[in-house]
């Protein structure tokens, strides 16, 4: 079998300028010629042994980093923006795509921006009854959508967080919970806390210093909540610290981004790193198994095991989504090299989809995408009461996978004939950029290909692709 060759200058350039190294310093460092190191950055040559080992040995880099899912994130990314109706030229070549990915992912990402701009004000003008007259009705990015790509191009993984929260679970006492120490650290900063009827599952009061929590809120619901507002209250300078390099284009969206930080402090020290970590090895990723090990909801343990990527310790690279009824993506990270739909919803034979009409019940899928890579999905349906009779009950699904290569370590694919090529269900990402000529599901045709439309002739779709 032929050994892939590693190209990575986007990464080398990168850790070279956060350790403000010049060229000539790092080569000597790497143990490489200027003009070798220089061609490498560039990606006009691989990433050889020599440097692999130097970046272990000199810096402590994780040198799994340098095969990271950046370049993938981008190439979904970007051949879904160039999807758009707005391009009637040809579509770049895929190998097009895949070379501004790996060598000027800045360029790429202003792409992308571009193009958001683009959609919002389109959308504004499609919409110009309600905005006119609007003092907001200037153009600026969504703040949600600007917050979830950070999260995104952060592999949904945030070091100093993630490290800051489990210190934090360990502060625990002998015989304590992760809440009863939430509280008591809380109480000494002065912070008391009671649970109440209310339809408000978290409220703090800064003038009172008190902290109430909805009675009728599920117990793990009720502790994550107290977590996050304990990362608010005594995570402030590192979560502001974070937000500060992340340069967020309005207060909005800083905003939304401080309590994403805080959620994810919470759902950190509720399941800290490592005892997690080795928790769903050992259990070979039982969600059931590790929300009582926990004391997490089935949806709180697949986020986690989502966000396991911490360099020298990484767990294994999953997907996670959360989808409603309708289809729509209100959840999405990806730590392998299947993303998904930045707008609109997610492929109609993904068994995320399948998991209302089965409530309650864990769904197994064998899937390829039409790149060939081959996947193992979990989709589950998970349902939020509203505490009462009168309260509306939300309803989403949930959908966890990996590359199929890991599913031995899933306890979810025993038995399952993964060597079986006709087992697998085929599955993309967005219609617009999918290129199977036959599914049944096509909401929209590829604006990859061309069409052939014969009035005298009707298969599974009213034309066919070229």
């Amino acid at each position: 079998m032929a050994i892939q060759k590693l190209y990575a200058g986007a990464k080398l350039r990168e850790l070279r300028g956060r350790l403000a190294m010049t060229q000539k310093a790092f080569a000597d460092k790497l143990g490489v010629s200027l003009p070798y190191l220089n061609q490498m950055e560039n990606n006009n040559r691989p990433v050889s042994t020599t440097v692999v080992l130097g970046l272990a040995q000199e810096f402590g880099f994780d040198v799994t980093e340098l095969q990271s899912g950046d370049e993938a994130r981008l190439v979904g990314d970007l051949r879904e923006a160039l999807a758009d109706p707005v391009f009637t030229g040809s579509a770049p070549a895929l190998a097009d795509l895949r070379l501004v990915a790996a060598n000027a992912p800045a360029l790429a990402r202003a792409f992308l921006d571009l193009h958001r701009g683009y959609r919002q004000t389109h959308e504004r003008l499609a919409s110009l009854d309600e905005a006119l007259g609007r003092e907001d009705a200037r153009l600026r990015p969504s703040p949600w959508e600007e917050v979830r790509d950070f999260f995104h191009y952060c592999d949904n993984y945030i070091d100093a967080v993630d490290r800051s929260a489990e210190r934090m679970a360990g502060q625990c006492q002998p015989g304590e919970s992760i809440a009863q120490a939430a509280i008591r650290i809380l109480a000494a900063t002065g912070i008391g806390v009671r649970y109440a009827a209310s339809d408000t599952l978290r409220a703090f009061d800064p003038a009172t210093n008190q902290l109430t929590l909805a009675t009728a809120a599920h117990p793990a619901t009720q502790t994550f909540q107290l977590l996050l507002q304990l990362a608010l209250v005594t995570q402030a300078p590192l979560l502001d610290a974070t937000l500060d390099l992340a340069r967020f284009q309005s207060d909005e969206a800083r905003s939304i981004a401080k309590v994403g930080l805080a959620n994810y402090f919470a759902g950190a020290a509720l399941m800290p790193y490592h005892a997690f970590l080795q928790a769903a090895q050992d259990n070979r990723h039982d969600l059931e198994l590790l929300a009582a090990r926990f004391g997490a909801s089935l949806e709180q343990v697949a986020h986690r095991l989502s966000t396991l990527q911490r360099p020298g310790a990484k767990g294994i690279p999953f997907f996670f989504v959360r989808v409603d009824q309708a289809g729509t993506i209100t959840k999405r990270h990806s730590a392998t090299t299947l993303q998904f739909a930045r707008f609109g919803g997610a492929c109609p034979l993904w068994n995320v989809h399948q998991a209302f009409e089965l409530p309650g019940q864990f769904l197994r899928q064998l899937a390829e995408t039409p790149d060939g890579a081959r996947y193992f999905c979990l989709a589950r349906d998970v349902s939020k009461s509203g505490g009462s009779y009168h309260a509306p009950t939300r309803r989403y699904a949930i959908g966890l996978g990996c590359e199929v290569r890991h599913a031995e370590a899933i306890v979810y694919a025993d038995h399952m004939d993964i060597a079986a090529s006709d087992a697998y269900a085929p599955i993309g990402i967005s219609c617009r950029i999918c290129e199977r000529r036959n599914c049944h599901q096509r909401s929209v045709p590829p604006l990859e290909r061309h069409l052939r439309v014969d009035p005298n002739t009707r298969g599974l779709l009213p034309y066919q692709l070229d």
